[in-house]
């Protein structure tokens, strides 16, 4: 059982990694398709407008450096997801790629847009959220097996080195 939600974990994160570093490399440049390219700096011109600290800190974000910063996170965390070996900081980037999505969730329901806009977005918050369930479940069953073998190598250690019982 280990095995196959270790199998589920790598699987997901190769898949969503290689997606947020696909669309982030859209975001960021127009080398793999202009139209694209071009719809998404339209659109990142409305999410600037409502973006979430904008009105609390009285700071209008510009439309091209969001864009940007957002691509250029969306490639770092989506590489980091897909092809780095540790743990902790495959969990900090699926992190961060789940709150850049719930960004995105609310910046399409802030400008109106339809459920087709919007659905691509849940879709991979909800991927992300599961590919943290199976993680944290991941890392308890190895922790209830190193806990277990830790008791059985304390329980032999404890019946080795007892003392032998008094012979008279």
């Amino acid at each position: 059982m280990l095995k196959m939600s270790q199998l589920v974990l790598k699987s997901l994160s190769i898949l969503l990694g290689i997606f947020f570093i696909f669309v982030g490399v859209i975001k960021v440049t127009s080398y793999v398709n202009k139209d694209l390219h071009k719809d998404m700096r339209k659109e990142f011109v409305k999410y600037a407008k409502v973006f979430p600290l904008a009105q609390t800190l009285t700071f209008r974000i510009p439309s091209k450096w969001y864009r940007r910063s957002v691509g250029a996170l969306e490639i770092l965390c989506g590489a980091l997801l897909a092809f780095f070996p540790n743990a902790q900081v495959k969990r900090g980037s699926n992190l961060v790629l789940f709150l850049l999505t719930i960004l995105s969730v609310y910046s399409h329901f802030m400008v109106d847009e339809k459920f087709e806009r919007t659905a691509p977005a849940l879709v991979f918050f909800f991927m992300l959220s599961c590919r943290l369930v199976v993680e944290f479940q991941h890392e308890r069953k190895l922790l209830k097996r190193l806990s277990a073998s830790d008791e059985n190598a304390l329980l032999e250690n404890d019946s080795s080195n007892k003392l032998p019982d008094k012979v008279d």
